[in-house]
């Protein structure tokens, strides 16, 4: 199988874009969490300054008594204060939590969805398996990670390091402005790391991916590996895109460590999960050139059953070779016709072609006069072969073929819908409308 290599250059999506596809309820539960955040932030100035006047209580006055009851008064507010962190830190938590399995799960079902929309084409040349599986298992978690409890705890620490320079500054500006000084530069060397970070944890995925790939492809041809004993191989492949991952996650720890204390807090999760969602949203926003969903497409009412192919180009968009030059069949409904050929010469070819696998290059493929799919339920299907079958032949047609068990687990037997798709036959309890 032919698969798109990697870009050289790496991306990844705007940070807002990782919320692309929250809803109502998420965009209130991230206001809360939110305020939360930075109700739980603010604690942080507010116990310093608590903190100092509980100092100055020892000191401001004369008498045991009198310094009892400043020292109870601030312990007072404290209390105060541990209520509302309390408060406002559940809110941060769960809030943000909440938010961010709902949109991940939202994500992955989008994903899975526009992956099940793509043309074949789409398999051949641009993604396996084992990158659609590592997507939606191991993608989807670093995205989590980026989009949920980290956003509240961001912002929670940002409120703080606010809140914390304004006291500073209050309390004594000329010592804090001299501090400030530092601030642009660990700026600079935050934004350094995260686009660093960024770089390093998208090759990461991209080799775990290949990872995978080779674990898909191993494990579904076990028998294939075992009869050229390639066991080994397929190991060693597997250990060769383990290092790449490994060296990449090295450089990114070493990355992360030189910037500790430099780069703005969640800078190393927040860059993976941009990096992360690339691929994802890119699948997601993704138009397939054959879409067997779309509610425009054209089904003809009445069926008959010519096949035409005229002079048609095709070639498989995995490989060089042309399968098909100016070919041009006729079937008439109600006649046999065998395909016959060596190995390569287009058979199955002509039957990707009338299912709508692939369009081709040039040509048509005609049924009827038409290039349609064929959609409509069991029993229309099975009786298409005859003119006016009974149901107790279509009954007995679907017992000689061994369907009728199948049939008579969907909920509606016979009646229940097929959409052909570029990936095989959908069911649907319904027909459409």
């Amino acid at each position: 199988m032919a698969v798109k290599k990697g870009r050289e250059k790496e991306y990844k999506v705007p940070f807002y874009m990782l919320f692309s596809f929250a809803d109502a309820t998420d965009v209130f539960l991230m206001t809360l969490g939110s305020i939360g955040a930075l109700g739980h932030g603010a604690t942080i100035p507010v116990m310093t300054v608590l903190f100092g006047k509980m100092i100055q209580s020892f000191g401001g006055a004369q008498d045991p008594e009198d310094v009892l009851h400043r020292v109870s008064e601030v312990a007072i507010q404290y209390v105060y204060l541990a209520v509302g962190a309390g408060i406002s830190s559940f809110l941060q938590v769960t809030c943000w939590i909440a938010t961010g399995e709902r949109q991940v799960a939202r994500i992955r079902s989008l994903y899975l969805k526009a992956i099940l929309k793509q043309e074949i084409a789409f398999f051949d040349k641009e993604t396996t398996t084992g990158e659609v599986v590592e997507r939606v298992s191991g993608d989807t978690v670093i995205i989590h990670d980026a989009m949920g409890e980290r956003v509240g705890k961001f912002i929670q620490i940002m409120t703080a390091s606010t809140g914390c320079i304004i006291v500073a500054f209050i309390k004594g500006w000329l010592l804090s402005l001299i501090m400030m000084s530092m601030i642009p530069l660990g700026m600079i060397c935050g934004g350094l790391v995260s686009v660093f970070v960024s770089k390093m944890a998208s090759k990461a995925q991209k080799a775990y991916s290949e990872a995978a790939v080779v674990v898909e492809q191993a494990i579904g041809s076990i028998k294939t590996v075992a009869s050229f004993t390639g066991e080994n191989r397929s190991v060693k492949e597997y250990d060769i895109a383990l290092i790449k991952a490994y060296k990449s996650s090295i450089y990114e720890g070493i990355a992360t460590g030189l910037g500790l204390g430099q780069g703005p807090p969640c800078t190393t999760a927040f860059a993976a999960g941009q990096a992360a969602a690339y691929n994802m949203f890119e699948a997601i926003n993704r138009k397939p050139k054959i879409d067997a969903f779309d509610p425009k497409a054209r089904v003809l009412p009445d069926i008959k059953g010519d096949i035409d192919f005229k002079n048609v180009y095709f070639r498989y968009p995995s490989r060089e070779e042309q399968i098909f030059r100016g070919f041009s069949l006729s079937i008439k409904q109600g006649t046999t016709t065998a395909l016959i050929g060596e190995s390569g010469s287009g058979k199955s070819t002509v039957i990707s072609l009338i299912e709508r696998f692939y369009d081709p290059q040039a040509g048509d493929v005609l049924i009827d006069g038409e290039p349609i799919l064929f959609a409509s339920s069991i029993r229309d299907n099975v009786a298409y072969g005859k003119d006016n079958a009974t149901i107790e032949e279509i009954q007995l047609a679907t017992d000689s073929a061994n369907a009728s068990r199948f049939i008579d687990n969907m909920p509606q037997d016979l009646a229940v819908y097929l959409a052909v798709s570029c990936f095989g036959i959908l069911l649907d309890n319904e027909s459409p409308a």
